[in-house]
């Protein structure tokens, strides 16, 4: 009973001692891949803009509109935009496509809105494809469309003759 005892001991001493090794191996080998990592983070470029988001107000159903988004790289690395894209159609932005923009450097993304046949609230996003470290980065427009009263009542006869043919 007692080498029994003795033996169920030593395993679980020997247990922990193998055990606590590896725990230590592996946490320098964390610390090693989270310091790259931060490493890797402070060389990477930065997008910070002026704004983040636009607020056209109220506009007329038809009107088109624009607005420019100023950003600086506040990184430590050239900042390139490969892509920008709006959420709809009606959304077009105009960027600085693969050109590289220098740390401390400035540069501007235009957006415009066409607002036709987009009667009340619109809110659109304009998402942009770079070489930051989240790689997509966003901004946003809204405006609250009056609707065309011409248009507007062309929509409700559209509505009426839909309901009046699916009944």
């Amino acid at each position: 009973m007692k080498k029994h005892f003795a033996l169920t001991l030593a395993t679980i001493a020997l247990t922990f001692t193998a055990c606590g090794g590896n725990t230590e191996k592996k946490a320098a080998a964390t610390s090693a891949v989270e310091a790259s990592s931060a490493k890797a983070v402070s060389n990477a470029p930065v997008m910070t803009f002026d704004k983040t988001i636009h607020d056209f107000g109220t506009i007329r159903e038809g009107e088109r509109v624009e607005t420019i988004f100023s950003f600086t790289n506040t990184g430590k690395s050239d900042l390139v935009i490969v892509d920008a894209r709006g959420s709809c159609g009606c959304t077009v932005p105009e960027y600085p496509k693969n050109t590289p923009i220098a740390p401390g450097a400035s540069a501007q993304i235009r957006v415009s809105f066409d607002s036709s046949n987009k009667p009340n609230l619109q809110q659109k996003t304009v998402t942009i494809s770079a070489n930051t470290d989240s790689g997509r980065e966003t901004i946003r427009i809204k405006a609250m469309v009056q609707a065309d009263p011409v248009k507007e009542q062309q929509r409700q006869a559209a509505a009426a003759a839909r309901l009046q043919q699916n009944n």
